[in-house]
């Protein structure tokens, strides 16, 4: 994707906000009440809340709620309508849960559900109350909720660190992130353990084991941070939606974003690492991008190696990567650093000489001028002695002996020319012939070979045309001035050229990506049954890369190769790696940091109803890499046959439905 600074918003989260917003006009809204730790007040806010809004007229009822024998709580309860909740057996034991049907029945405007994190008793019809929250919010019912943040999925593991216990009961962190509202319920700890000691929180007999075990002031400060900074987390998203789909400039610095830039060089993996440590410190999102110019395809494979790895250690280090394809480094990563709402931007000290600097310009220098608002912080190597500069395929292709000898003969020819006519000619339209060849040389010939021209041109000009004739002595000093007049106009056009060649190369390059998506876009819409899907992708990886490939489709707790023979033979180890892979819908296998020991990639096929199958990948190189080009192509492909998979699905389903009735 090309980056342009202007004022329009990006089409795709322009159409993702869109979506979003047609999704939450059918659906309920969502409002949860978030607090650090049982006790806090969540309940009461609710109920609080609950009764305003049913002052305003909304048909408010309450579905589930907890009071804990709290007296003001169930204070609050006095005028709400309560759904009676059902009677549940489970073990020879009756448990009550929230009528989810009876919910649904009545279809208030507004229900309340307390304890968004709890587990339903055995044989309800979803195991985790969070799921019967959304089908009310499906239904287009509005929900209240509460929820401590300890049950917050990707927080388990920080809980269980800081406080010793590991919490089995947790939400998705989506449930959160499509929240319509979150309002955070604060009290201060020391507050709140006199609550816990005079039986306010829970019975009074159960308050010291409590406060021993889980509600130690040092717990509870640090989960108060927890909440804080999720909720601001949530409030900083919502903002960073608002500027992207109106396209307003930034950054609005309310919080800390960090951007690295890193390319081909040994210095990146530094500034990684520096921006990990800086974001750390700071509290703050980072991300870590590489902008792809039209030069790229003339990196060595070393080079471009370490791009990939770069960005590989940018993400196990938990930044959000990406890469941009733009002409002008510095003006992409400015562009992309307003989009992103970043305050720093973090790059590497260029190691290209100085004379370099001033001719083609230095990405450090343009960050700095352009940057506006936004701080740039330029890091440096600790050894320079052990920094060598990104070396590059040569801008144009190595002069031949046949480059000088058609440089020869053109002048020879010109020569000749101007001599038959110099009687008529003046001296000035002669230099020009020589100028014509210069252009002419630098245009198909190369840089060198174009200097070459130049110096011998005016060495047969000064001889054959300029007085005293056939005589190498200049009499007038303008002629020196034409000698570096046209060697600087056959660099110039040859650099152009050079120019002009890599932004072909490079549109080449894309536009070879784009057909071979196109190409096997239109076979897959063609596919009817699995078996066609799985023969036109592997005819066109074996096709771009020569690569084998295989398919496995799930089986029960595993995944099995597909019956159609692609020339690939798994063993064992190799089903437990695509197993592996599909369990956990993430990448593993060759050239990976999970199980790389296998000849094999194995991406999975992930679509909106699942992980539907595992594609696996077998490059010829058993020692090589997937450089980051074909990682981008072979998810592509992922993607595609993920949606193909899924259509062949839903037809099927369709077709099993009307054969049903």
């Amino acid at each position: 994707m090309v980056f342009f600074p202007d004022s329009r918003p990006d089409p795709d989260t322009l159409l993702a906000h869109v979506k979003a917003e047609e999704r939450q006009k059918q659906r309920g809204k969502l409002k949860i009440f978030l607090g650090y730790i049982a006790g806090v007040g969540k309940t009461y806010e609710m109920l609080t809340a609950a009764h305003i809004r049913m002052k305003e007229g909304i048909d408010v009822r309450v579905g589930y709620v907890e009071t804990h024998g709290r007296p003001e709580t169930e204070a609050l309860l006095e005028g709400l309508n309560l759904i009676p909740r059902k009677m549940v057996e489970y073990r020879g034991v009756m448990i009550s849960e929230m009528d989810l049907d009876a919910i649904l029945e009545l279809h208030p405007s507004l229900v309340l559900v307390d304890e968004l994190a709890h587990t339903n008793v055995e044989g309800s019809r979803h195991p985790k109350r969070y799921q019967d929250v959304e089908e009310l919010l499906d239904a287009g019912i509005d929900v209240y909720t509460t929820l401590n943040i300890q049950h917050v999925e990707s927080l388990n593991d920080v809980v269980a660190q800081i406080t010793g216990v590991l919490v089995r009961e947790t939400i998705p962190d989506r449930v959160i992130d499509e929240a319509n509202e979150i309002e955070l319920v604060d009290l201060a700890p020391p507050e709140l353990l006199q609550r816990l000691k005079e039986g306010k929180v829970y019975v009074p007999d159960m308050a010291a084991r409590a406060i021993e075990q889980f509600f130690s002031e040092g717990n509870l400060y640090a989960l108060r941070e927890l909440a804080l900074r999720r909720a601001a987390e949530r409030v900083d998203n919502q903002m960073l939606a608002y500027m992207q789909t109106r396209a307003i400039p930034g950054p609005w610095a309310t919080s800390e974003r960090l951007l690295v830039c890193v390319g081909p060089g040994p210095l990146s993996e530094r500034l990684v690492r520096t921006a990990r440590r800086q974001a750390d410190r700071m509290t703050a999102h980072w991300s870590a991008i590489y902008v792809e110019t039209p030069s790229h395809h003339r990196l060595s494979k070393e080079a471009k190696e370490q791009v990939w790895r770069t960005l590989q250690l940018a993400e196990k280090l938990g930044a959000k990567t990406s890469t941009l394809f733009g002409l002008n480094v510095a003006n992409t990563v400015i562009d992309y650093a307003r989009k992103q709402n970043a305050s720093r931007i973090i790059i590497g000290k260029t190691l290209r000489p100085r004379w370099q600097e001033f001719v083609f310009g230095s990405v450090v220098d343009q960050l700095i001028h352009n940057s506006g608002p936004i701080d740039v912080y330029v890091i440096s190597g600790e050894d320079k002695t052990q920094q060598k500069p990104v070396k590059l395929e040569p801008l144009l292709p190595a002069p031949l002996p046949r480059d000088y000898i058609a440089s020869l003969v053109l002048l020879l020819i010109i020569t000749v020319i101007g001599w038959l006519l110099h009687s008529v000619l003046s001296t000035t339209n002669l230099a020009m012939f020589y100028l014509l060849a210069v252009v002419a040389v630098a245009w198909r010939r190369g840089l060198r070979p174009a200097i070459f021209t130049a110096i011998v041109g005016f060495v047969a000009f000064d001889y054959f045309f300029i007085q005293p004739y056939l005589n190498f002595r200049v009499s007038d000093i303008e002629y020196i001035i034409t000698l570096i007049g046209l060697i600087v106009v056959g660099s110039l056009i040859s650099l152009l050229v050079a120019r002009a060649r890599d932004y072909a190369d490079a549109a080449q390059i894309r536009e070879k990506e784009t057909g071979t998506l196109y190409a096997l876009s239109q076979d897959l819409a063609v596919a009817v049954d699995v078996d066609s899907i799985f023969t036109a992708v592997s005819k066109h990886i074996n096709e771009i890369f020569q690569w084998e490939c295989t398919f496995l489709l799930p089986d029960e707790n595993k995944v099995v190769v597909h019956p159609a023979h692609f020339g690939v033979t798994l063993d064992a180890d190799d089903i437990a790696v695509a197993t592996w892979a599909y369990q956990h819908n993430a990448v593993a296998g060759y050239d990976t940091d999970t199980l790389h020991g296998s000849p094999l990639r194995y991406i999975p096929l992930h679509s909106s109803q699942g992980v539907l199958g595992v594609m696996g990948i077998k490059p010829m190189d058993p020692n090589g890499i997937i450089t980051h080009e074909e990682a981008r192509i072979l998810m592509a492909f992922a993607n595609q046959t993920a949606l193909a998979l899924e259509r062949i699905n839903l037809v099927n389903t369709a077709i099993c439905n009307r054969a049903a009735k």
